[in-house]
């Protein structure tokens, strides 16, 4: 598990990533903690720089990565 990043958001609260698996950790608030495989490190890099962390997630991530539910 890469080391997770607590984060300024309403329904976030920890993001990570790991470049060995190009894999997208999210702990969200009250859904649980998801994987998202195959993302390149430019679309963490801007989920971390981007304002909304939520509306970019949903946006660039949600629906176009697979991912897997954990817990």
């Amino acid at each position: 598990m890469p080391e997770m990043i607590f984060v300024d958001s309403s329904n976030i609260e920890a993001i990570g990533y790991d470049d060995d698996t190009q894999e997208l950790h999210v702990q969200f608030l009250s859904s649980g903690y998801y994987i998202y495989s195959d993302v390149p490190r430019e679309i963490y890099d801007d989920l971390m720089n981007a304002p909304s962390k939520g509306s970019f997630l949903n946006r660039e991530v949600k629906g176009i990565y697979k991912y897997t539910k954990q817990g």
